[in-house]
């Protein structure tokens, strides 16, 4: 039986790679500590994720408690475990509360990819090793391309970018908040550990994640946080741009399965734009009308008319690099069918 190692496998993409993994047959390795909960308080708790997935995979996962900065720690259980792939979704990841906790950001995000890294290179260096990066990495210089503004949403205004931002575009010169540089520590690692030790890496700067299994909060979690306003009735607020601000989102299990496309067929060093495409982009104020369509409950909300430091304007991912690698892959979920899955998800929870 083949073995997995998840980073961070209490969280959306963590708890759907393990899922997902698990019915194709592989023995799953979940290292979590639930250091969310700390970063934002009890509603980023993914205990619940962590006994659902104990629960659900009874027979194919086992759950390491451990902190992934504890660099002792990760090799000790790399060389035990001797993983045939790796998946590392763990972070802090929020901008905002980056700017007030700038050591923990640093070394969760750049410090615990090295430390991975390095272990893996001392345990299973044939051993494929995704990584969940961001767009972030590119800072506030998609703000730089032309944009016009449309009646519920900004759009590139440069035929270069009509299906959306690619991997060449530049991280360089930009700013990207302390969240985006330590994430951008931790990609260009990834990187060069693919590049100098020959090991197969791949950097998936994603869009907005997504899914039903989401603990959203207003720090991160666009579409789970919203939904979750929208449910309970609470104030969401939207900072700045209008509310026109876009970003395109990707269902959990689309990211899953890209990953295993790669797994199955790894490269070195590289780096995939991961989103949801202009087909699954929205605004705020078309997240809000897709809502309330499966809610029937109206959005409350406050504008507040000055936008989060570093924040995109306009983000959509261009999806053709991933479908010229990987053919078999591509988007399953539709930008309306997932939001209808975090509805009923946050209505089961009520």
């Amino acid at each position: 039986m083949k073995k997995l190692l998840v980073t961070g496998s209490s969280g959306l993409i963590g708890s759907e790679v393990c899922v997902f993994f698990s019915k194709l047959g592989w023995q799953i390795h979940g290292v979590d500590n639930n250091q969310r909960a700390v970063f934002f308080g009890p509603q980023g708790d993914t205990r619940w994720n962590q006994n659902r997935l104990s629960e659900k995979l009874e027979n194919t996962f086992e759950h390491h408690e451990l902190d992934i900065r504890d660099r002792t720690g990760v090799l000790a259980l790399l060389k035990q475990i001797k993983p045939d792939a790796i998946v590392h979704t763990a972070a802090q990841p929020s901008h905002d509360r980056a700017a007030d906790i700038p050591f923990d950001d640093f070394d969760t995000n750049a410090v615990g990819t090295l430390n991975l890294l390095e272990a893996v290179r001392q345990a299973c260096p044939e051993s494929p090793f995704v990584h969940m990066s961001t767009n972030k990495v590119y800072g506030d210089r998609p703000n730089t391309i032309a944009l016009k503004e449309l009646e519920t949403r900004w759009d590139y205004d440069d035929p270069i970018y009509a299906e959306g931002i690619n991997e060449e575009f530049s991280i360089d010169q930009s700013k990207h908040s302390l969240f985006g540089a330590s994430k951008v520590a931790a990609d260009v690692m990834v990187q060069e550990y693919g590049r100098y030790f020959g090991i197969p890496t791949c950097c998936l700067r994603g869009g907005c994640l997504t899914g039903p299994n989401h603990s959203g909060v207003e720090l991160h979690g666009f579409l789970s946080y919203l939904v979750k306003c929208n449910i309970e009735g609470k104030n969401y607020n939207v900072f700045g741009y209008k509310g026109k601000q876009v970003r395109d989102n990707i269902h959990s299990h689309d990211v899953a399965n890209f990953i295993d496309n790669f797994i199955n067929a790894p490269r070195i060093a590289e780096v995939y734009n991961i989103g949801g495409g202009r087909d699954n982009s929205c605004s705020i104020w078309e997240a809000f009308k897709i809502v309330e369509q499966f809610s029937n409950k109206p959005q409350v909300y406050t504008y507040v008319n000055e936008n989060r430091i570093g924040d995109h304007i306009c983000y959509i991912s261009n999806l053709n690099k991933m479908r010229q690698h990987y053919p078999g892959w591509d988007i399953t979920i539709s930008l309306e069918e997932t939001i209808r899955q975090i509805v009923e998800a946050q209505l089961n929870k009520k």
